[in-house]
């Protein structure tokens, strides 16, 4: 185990209606500028499948026995305007199918846990660091019903009840920056974010985190 602190970044693979997810190109594109930028930090990159059981298994697996510092969680939505960073995961879940066909087994994340828990990460500093370069970025206080939402609240679960907190959040960005050109991986003309700013911005918040945990541990 490597004596670094860790920062780890999760995408999302394909679910119905969106063959291709922008996110499990960006997490590998971003770890390894990450891991380039941030030598004091082991960066994990990894991309989950949509599946209500097998992602936050595979969360549960990834946090365990590490040092964590920080969980960046990237996923696509349609009505994000450029980075959208969600302040809050609910203790609910629709009835949606996931990539197998799988439904949940009850409507709330986790039987008896509270309906909200909020971000640990520093949105206000990530949102000025984010608009201070120039780039989209919007808050955002309903992450949805489906995986997205799901993973956010057991992610937050666990860093609320780690004995050494972490920070921890979930950052959407447009479906439109891919799912076009001929081979389907480029963004759309009219989409907030291109793959250059999308990469740089997720470095811009990986470094907000950096920043705030410095100041963190100065203190």
């Amino acid at each position: 185990m490597s004596d670094r602190s860790t920062i780890l970044l999760t995408g999302f693979g394909a679910f119905p209606g969106v063959p291709v997810n922008a996110t499990a190109m960006l997490v590998p594109r971003a770890e390894q500028a990450a891991r380039e930028a941030f030598p004091e930090h082991e960066v994990i990159g990894e991309v989950l499948p949509v599946h209500w059981e097998e992602a936050p298994a595979r969360l549960k697996t990834l946090i365990a026995r590490r040092n964590i510092a920080a969980v960046l969680h990237l996923g696509v939505s349609p009505e994000a305007r450029g980075f959208q960073l969600e302040l809050v995961g609910r203790n609910r879940q629709d009835q949606r199918a996931d990539v197998a066909g799988m439904f949940p087994q009850t409507e709330h994340v986790i039987a008896a846990g509270p309906d909200i828990l909020a971000t640990t990460l520093p949105v206000e500093r990530i949102a000025a660091r984010l608009l201070g370069c120039g780039y989209p970025c919007e808050t955002s206080d309903n992450a949805g019903s489906y995986l997205c939402n799901t993973l956010l609240y057991h992610s937050l679960t666990a860093a609320w009840d780690s004995p050494e907190p972490y920070l921890a959040g979930f950052i959407h960005v447009p479906s439109t920056l891919s799912g076009h050109g001929s081979d389907g991986l480029q963004a759309h003309p009219d989409s907030p974010l291109d793959w250059k700013v999308a990469v740089s911005g997720t470095l811009e918040i990986i470094s907000a985190c950096v920043d705030h945990l410095a100041e963190q541990k100065a203190r």
